[in-house]
């Protein structure tokens, strides 16, 4: 099939950036940010929940897994949807749904069975980064997608909001933190309605979801960058919501500095994931992919040999942290770079759910390797192979397509 320019793309010529295209940028990064928030509420409490549910570090894992693995999954749909029915009509329909089981946590919290099924519908707040993407990727031109995406892609400092502000609130009310993410969902529904917009030239497909779903699985280079974001983003995701229990666990930390010292983490991958797209927009980002998950690695290994916290345990997360970020940011500098304009919230979609995917094995295996062994080196021994893989992939594969190119 043909490629696809920046002629045709509509965007132009001098690359200049229309003031409305930074307005849908903070709006969806706001709301990126929100609806994280909500979808990660579980992580920080779930050694609250555990002082009168009493469950094994597998049930805690599967518990706070199950919020990951719907969102990711949802956002295969809500990519395509995306596609048809444009960002300003579902970034409010998905914050707005993501109300009711924020609220729902209130009297589920007592029990497993109904934190599980609560959990599954909370997944809906992980899916909004599939309507993001394609938003803020039809506004940018080629040459500032790269940084459009990472800085929309900030907006994963939810989960860092969350570990910080999730526990102190529970501390004034066990009901407050659920009642101030509502109100600010709801609040955020209204002002996203009247403040998003769409490209009023931007393609509408007109085929059945299914068949456009079909075309994006085709293309060999959404797998190729599905697996990349499993390891960069998945990384970032498992960590967000096990690391508070890690470090409990490990380093016998109260959930109060648990929560703090995963919130540290969260921000330092949200700083560097614009960093890395902005990097991919003068490096190919095949280059700062490969970078990033080597230095990932490399201090995954210091990690297994279970250090101090303090200082080596906590530069070796830090700089992980670091990695994973540049690596989320500088592979959807791929996926705008090489993806057709019109199948961007399909790929998008596909791409988030195998990242998402990928930050939902990780808890549950490294609690079931805690449950086995009383260790955590294997957890991190693994992390190290994968990331290591992935980079000599990167560099070895990717780098050989055209940062200027789009497939059909």
């Amino acid at each position: 099939m043909g490629q696809l320019t920046a002629s045709n793309e509509q965007v132009p010529a001098d690359d200049r950036v229309s003031g409305t295209a930074y307005t849908n940028l903070v709006v969806a990064t706001v709301g990126f940010a929100l609806t994280f928030w909500a979808w990660n509420l579980i992580a920080p409490l779930a050694g609250e929940f555990d002082k009168t549910l009493h469950m094994s570090s597998f049930a805690q894992s599967f518990l706070v897994a199950v919020p990951v693995i719907v969102g990711s999954l949802g956002r295969v749909p809500v990519g395509a949807l995306t596609d048809r029915f444009g960002a300003k009509l579902m970034f409010p329909l998905m914050s707005a749904l993501t109300i009711v089981p924020v609220l729902l946590l209130i009297p589920a919290r007592s029990s497993y069975g109904a934190l599980l099924a609560v959990g599954f519908f909370l997944g809906l707040g992980g899916t909004t980064f599939a309507i993001g993407v394609p938003l803020v990727n039809s506004w940018f031109p080629p040459s500032k997608r790269g940084l459009g995406v990472g800085v929309f892609g900030m907006g994963m400092g939810g989960v860092a909001l969350s570990g910080y502000f999730t526990p102190r609130l529970w501390k004034h009310g066990h009901d407050l933190p659920f009642w101030v993410m509502a109100i600010a969902l709801a609040v955020y529904t209204v002002v996203s309605f009247f403040l998003l917009r769409d490209r009023p030239d931007r393609v509408i497909p007109t085929a059945s979801l299914a068949s456009r779903l079909g075309r994006a699985g085709r293309l060999r280079v959404t797998w190729e960058l599905s697996a990349l974001y499993a390891i960069g983003f998945g990384g970032i995701v498992a960590f967000g919501v096990y690391l508070p229990t890690y470090l409990k666990t490990w380093y016998e930390l109260s959930a109060t500095d648990a929560g703090t010292k995963a919130a540290g983490f969260a921000l330092v991958t949200v700083v560097f994931r614009p960093f890395g797209g902005w990097l991919s927009d003068r490096i190919h980002p095949a280059v700062v992919t490969c970078w990033a998950l080597a230095v990932t690695a490399l201090f995954a290994i210091v990690q297994a040999f279970d250090p101090d916290l303090s200082p080596i345990g906590t530069i070796a997360f830090l700089v992980m942290a670091a990695g994973l970020g540049t690596t989320s940011g500088s592979v959807f500098a791929l996926v705008a770079q090489v993806t057709p304009v019109a199948q961007v919230g399909s790929v998008t979609g596909i791409v988030g759910a195998i990242g998402g995917l990928g930050g939902f094995v990780p808890p549950l295996v490294m609690g079931a390797i805690y449950s086995a062994k009383g260790s955590y080196s294997i957890g991190f021994m693994l992390l190290s192979d994968l990331a290591l893989a992935g980079a000599v992939y990167a560099i070895g594969r990717m780098r050989s397509i055209r940062p200027t190119a789009t497939t059909t």
